[in-house]
């Protein structure tokens, strides 16, 4: 059992290090968005510069949140295989 989830997290570290270590830049915005964005930047405003980030922000905390939820479950199901154990 503890050789598979090594597997398993090795694998989800590879592709970790390979989708942010080979990453190209990206345009997160719908066009009129980002024609609002280039509007106010051109007239001088700064409202557009935090605009893709704020995208790209919103759309990892899904991710975050499922991640968090696996840790905790896998923490404590990996505690109740450690008292089985000693049983």
């Amino acid at each position: 059992m503890k050789i598979r989830i090594t597997k398993y997290l090795s694998i989800l570290a590879l592709a970790f290090a390979l989708s942010t270590g080979i990453s190209t830049p990206v345009q997160a915005q719908c066009p009129m968005c980002r024609m609002s964005a280039e509007s106010n930047l051109k007239n001088g405003g700064t409202d557009g510069r935090g605009l893709n980030n704020g995208i790209l922000l919103m759309l990892a905390m899904p991710y975050l949140v499922v991640g968090g939820i696996g840790l905790v479950w896998w923490t404590n199901r990996r505690k109740e295989e450690d008292e089985e154990e000693f049983v």
